[in-house]
């Protein structure tokens, strides 16, 4: 019986696609999917030569280029593996399956006697003259996937669940030049745009001559329409001019935001899209029934790649090829062909490593302003490096996010109905989705402004994402606020709003669990059915050495936060030990996770502490301000993030569930930290803070109001 297709092999048929066998010895795989710090390469590269039967050495990746690898849509939301790594598994078992059937024939055997043996074809253990490379002239791969090849059974793996090195990092470690800042192309121009400073502001003049002086080498200029560049062979002289713009241009209708659109509460008074999902609203609560409500709330928070964004592009012979360090090589095509006008088959994007940004930064943005100055400087090559000033200030953050939370408990205290009330703007601002480029704003005509949207529940939810619990409890619903109108452009950022409403869902437990006098670990136990889930939690209590009678307001605690990503991916449960004065100070985090089947398993351990971490310094120090001269971020002290001497000891244990599925599990953690850490300082001081991030002065102001 054939197996249905996996969707994005059912999308990308073609065997060929996937799996090459042209230089002897090596196997050519190719991916949608692009490196950004996680591992991802390594481990499809495991993938395929555990499915394939050879060496990992032999395997060799093509990543992220349009003219090539299968179109799978953005490196995101934790789908690598639970999508990608299964289409690249089948599509393996399929090519495998191709050649065991030719070496059968050329054999006259049952292609059931055969095997491989890195590479080579065995005939009831014993060698063949036949290996892939020997058979690749009569196997045509540039056939469709059939689904009807079995992969290999779990119990048969040996080397998918092993700690294989990092293909990626012998290079990053020893400093060859391997990021999209260090592409040197012949003849190279180098560019700096000057900004819009907000939507709708117009260049009135520029004082060329003035920044040509600045510059003291030639400089030329580029406008479009409001979009302007400074471009020379000098990068340092471009570097100077581009940072005494903003003396030397005066633009029309710059309206800078304002410091009260900095706090999440602001998008309570803002026109917003409503809908409810799950179960209607009740009019009121049964006569008698307790009412918990408490509102959570999230700031704009930025990508704080430390590297910023960078993009090569060259326009020669009507063909435009750029380079960037984007999630989504497809996506960017087709929006550099709405935006510039160009046939998609005459866009080619390539992929190629730069500063981690687990979400949308800039990295489109960059790519475009050089695709916009290479196609007016035709046959040289423009590479386009974004200041640190400009990161700050013009890529899209992530969206402030207000949660309300109430529910309707029963006589014995547990919630009989759930209702998540969520305003938020969209986290769907990448290019192909709700809203056009940066760069695409500037120019004349530009296109019309996508209706306000939010990333579909099908696709895990925007600021849906993780609203529902996965605790038992008989109502559930959400209602949400999308907000069209927010002082800054917003798209996703690692787990969209899962983090927020993790965080409000996993406080509330906590609080409703101290309302009944009960344990927040057995409170939770007790109405989640789910095996997995609990296997988790049961197990981070354990590693914790969790007490349910420890006392409250010592200045010392643990606190617990738990999830499934998406209630359909890795699940995760979290505890934190902070020591809290009048700041708060990590001490220990503990972490008990199911991913499924797992790859490399030191490499979803890298994962799940990095999700942890990125999540503190969310929860303890990060906020996109607009209350400074600048009115945003411009550099690490006016955006701090945590360091290293504040990063606490973690230990993280992986269940094994039993499975040859793999569940997505790069934003498992991120949720479930913010709530440990919420939860672990209400229980230090004896109050509850709701608001992020938990500074100093708000931890100062919280005391002094009791």
């Amino acid at each position: 019986m054939t197996a249905p297709l996996p969707g994005i092999l059912a999308d990308n048929p073609q065997l060929d696609r996937w799996v090459v066998f042209m230089t002897p010895g090596k196997v050519a795989i190719s991916t949608g999917r692009v490196e950004f710090g996680q591992g991802v390469l390594t481990a499809m590269a495991q993938l395929a030569a555990e499915e394939l039967d050879v060496a990992v050495e032999r395997v060799a990746i093509r990543s992220g280029d349009t003219d090539g690898a299968p179109n799978e849509g953005y490196t995101a939301g934790s789908q690598s593996m639970q999508a990608g790594g299964i289409a690249l598994r089948q599509a393996c078992a399929e090519a495998k399956a191709l050649f065991l059937a030719r070496a059968a024939s050329a054999l006259g055997c049952p292609a059931a006697e055969l095997t491989v043996r890195d590479g080579r074809v065995l005939r009831n253990g014993m060698p063949t003259a036949h290996d892939y490379w020997s058979l690749a002239a009569a196997v045509s791969l540039a056939t469709d996937a059939t689904g009807a090849a079995a992969r290999k059974a779990a119990a048969d793996y040996t080397i998918v669940g092993s700690n294989a090195p990092r293909l990626d990092l012998p290079a990053k470690i020893f400093g060859q030049p391997i990021f999209i800042h260090d592409m040197v192309l012949d003849g190279m121009a180098h560019a700096r745009v000057v900004r819009q400073p907000n939507r709708g502001a117009t260049l009135a003049s520029i004082d060329e001559a003035a920044l040509r002086r600045i510059a003291r080498s030639p400089v030329e200029f580029v406008r479009e329409g409001n979009f302007l560049a400074i471009v020379g062979d000098d990068e340092t002289a471009v570097e100077a001019a581009a940072s005494a713009a903003s003396d030397h241009v005066i633009w029309r209708g710059a309206e800078p935001p304002r410091a009260l659109q900095q706090e999440a509460a602001w998008l309570l008074q803002r026109p917003s899209v409503d809908r409810v999902i799950g179960a209607p609203q009740p009019q009121s609560p049964p006569r008698g029934r307790q009412v918990f409500e408490a509102t959570y709330s999230r700031p704009h928070l930025a990508h704080a790649s430390i590297g910023p964004s960078c993009g090569l592009a060259l326009y020669r012979d009507g063909h435009l090829t750029v380079w960037t360090h984007c999630q989504g090589v497809y996506p960017l095509r087709a929006a550099l062909s709405r935006t510039l006008g160009l046939d998609p088959q005459r866009i080619s994007v390539r992929h190629v490593q730069g500063p981690g940004c687990y979400g949308h930064n800039g990295a489109d943005d960059a790519a475009t302003d050089a695709a916009i100055i290479a196609l007016r400087r035709p046959g040289r090559p423009v590479r386009v490096r974004w200041r640190r000033q400009e990161e700050f200030a013009h890529e899209p953050v992530a969206p402030a996010m207000v949660v309300k939370v109430r529910a309707v408990l029963d006589e014995a205290g547990n919630p009989a109905d759930w209702t998540a009330e969520i305003w938020s703007g969209t986290h769907q601002g990448r290019p192909g989705g709700g809203a056009n480029l940066l760069a695409a704003e500037a120019l004349p005509n530009p296109p019309p402004v996508p209706a306000p949207t939010d990333v579909p529940e099908s696709a895990g939810g925007g600021a849906t994402r993780n609203a529902e619990p996965l605790y038992d409890i008989p109502q559930k619903r959400i209602i949400h606020h999308l907000v069209p109108e927010v002082p800054r452009r917003t798209s996703s950022l690692r787990g969209l709003g899962a983090m927020p409403n993790i965080f409000a869902l996993e406080c509330a437990m906590d609080e409703l669990a101290e309302r009944a006098g009960r344990d927040p670990v057995e409170y939770r136990l007790a109405r989640l059915a789910d095996p997995r889930g609990r296997r988790v939690i049961e197990r981070a209590a354990d590693m914790a050495n969790w007490r349910p009678e420890a006392p409250r307001g010592t200045g010392r605690g643990k606190g617990l936060g738990f999830a499934q990503y998406k209630n359909r991916a890795a699940y995760a449960a979290v505890i934190v030990e902070v020591e809290v004065e009048e700041s708060v100070r990590l001490l220990r985090a503990w972490c008990a996770a199911d991913a499924g089947l797992v790859v490399n398993p030191d490499a979803l351990i890298n994962q799940l502490e990095g999700g942890i971490i990125q999540s503190a310094s969310w929860v303890l120090k990060e906020q996109v301000r607009f209350d400074n001269d600048a009115a945003g971020p411009i550099d690490w002290d006016s955006y701090p993030v945590l360091r290293f001497s504040e990063v606490p000891e973690i230990d993280v244990q992986l269940v094994d569930a039993g499975t040859d599925v793999p569940l997505g599990a790069g934003e498992a953690t991120a949720g479930p930290a913010a709530a440990a850490i919420g939860n672990a300082a209400s229980r230090a001081l004896g109050i509850r803070i709701r608001d992020l991030p938990l500074t100093r002065e708000r931890i100062m102001a919280e005391l002094l109001r009791q």
